[in-house]
């Protein structure tokens, strides 16, 4: 932090406005805020400044986080007037977020150490693959922290070798640049085959270039999910993959014995690595097919095949970015759970996903079960799914549940 950033700013709320900061919800909107005092010859605070937020009355409501350029103009660091945000307090947090996933780590080498908001540290995502962390600062604060988060990651988990993937589209909206590279450690090193494990399985993460940051570990208890279901099948379980990345279903289906699995994703960088991946994993080649093709053009062509499966993946992308796209996206989604239905076999199985923040649970369960009824079949809902338990959901904060799935057995 700069010496600007010692002073303490009182942001001061309308009248009415504080009300959700009371029922602690974290984040502050410009249209709420009234008045911005203590700053000597400066206009607002400095981005990432801690502001000291009260109400219409004068009364304390919380620490904050400044952000000049962001629609959500602070973003609550503690609820606590004693506290105070400093090195120390940073050290804490994260030191609390890290044990609360320590018995997680028999399971996998990939981890989510910290998840934003949910931890206390607003904007900060931290996942471990191996012996590197892998952080995204995608919120003004933890960005004007970033020198004392990366000094107290390094001193509580023992990784020297810390990689920066801050090129997310919010960092814009933060009025933020894209910044993208080694952070800590040999600078050196270009992490794009970082080797863990999940559940027996092996994978090989790209920091790099892969999507978020680097690896999707948020789906670890669904990918753990899908083994278990083939084991339950049997031997001869058959799988669709669609938009399946780097395979991460696909492989934790081969693995747990599935003896035909098709994974469908547009791009053919992943399916290169989904396919080294199967050979890292000793999987047959002739249980592994992996097709670079527009997923709604394969649903269709399988359809008119007459092809089914005992279990059908669909983890598409985030069709609705925001809320403008809420429309479009619940089409598209009706669409593919309607065709991927179409493709289980009766008793079979559909894994279906929304990772859209903007569609909530219930609307994506409405939506599928459009889908269900359009099919002119039925299905049980056997199981809601979300992301592990190392991306939890703060419950002043529903915003934080962005992931969201349904499992279904055809009947």
């Amino acid at each position: 932090m700069n010496a600007s950033q010692t002073i303490t700013p009182t942001l001061t709320l309308k009248p009415g406005k504080e009300k959700s900061l009371k029922r602690r919800h974290p984040w502050i909107y410009s249209q709420g805020i009234a008045s911005i005092k203590g700053i000597p010859n400066k206009g607002e605070p400095d981005s990432g400044q801690t502001v000291k937020v009260c109400a219409a009355d004068g009364s304390f409501l919380a620490w904050a986080a400044y952000s000049p350029h962001s629609q959500i103009r602070a973003r609550v660091w503690s609820f606590d007037p004693k506290a105070t945000i400093d090195a120390t307090w940073l050290h804490t947090q994260l030191a609390a977020a890290i044990g609360r996933r320590a018995h997680l780590r028999h399971r996998s080498s990939a981890l989510r150490l910290v998840f934003g908001e949910a931890d206390g540290l607003p904007g900060l995502v931290v996942d471990q693959y191996g012996d590197w962390l892998s952080i995204q600062l995608l919120a003004a604060g933890v960005d004007a922290w970033r020198a004392e988060i990366v000094q107290a990651l390094v001193a509580i988990t023992g990784c020297a070798q810390v990689y920066e993937r801050s090129d997310a589209a919010v960092r814009q909206r933060e009025g933020l640049p894209s910044i993208k590279g080694v952070l800590h450690g040999d600078l050196d090193a270009t992490p794009t085959a970082v080797a863990v494990q999940e559940d027996g399985v092996q994978y090989e993460v790209d920091i790099v270039n892969g999507h978020k940051t680097g690896f999707y570990v948020d789906q670890r208890d669904n990918r753990k999910l899908v083994a278990d279901l083939v084991k339950r099948i049997g031997p001869s379980a058959t799988v669709l993959n669609c938009f399946c990345y780097t395979g991460g279903f696909s492989l934790a289906a081969l693995k747990a014995g599935a003896t035909q699995v098709i994974s469908v994703d547009s791009s053919g960088d992943a399916l290169a690595i989904a396919a080294k991946q199967a050979a890292l994993n000793g999987i047959p080649e002739a249980h592994a097919e992996w097709r670079c093709a527009d997923v709604f053009e394969q649903l269709k062509q399988l359809q008119a095949e007459g092809t089914q499966f005992d279990i059908v993946i669909l983890d598409p992308p985030k069709f609705a970015p925001s809320s403008h796209h809420v429309e479009k996206a619940a089409r598209a989604y009706k669409e593919i759970n309607l065709k991927g239905l179409r493709l289980v076999k009766p008793g079979g199985y559909l894994l279906t996903y929304s990772c859209s923040g903007a569609i909530d649970v219930d609307l994506f369960q409405k939506i599928v079960a459009g889908a269900v009824v359009d099919s002119y079949q039925d299905a049980l809902l056997v199981q809601r799914l979300a992301a592990g338990e190392d991306h939890p959901m703060r419950m002043t904060h529903p915003e934080g549940e962005y992931l969201k799935g349904l499992l279904l057995q055809k009947v």
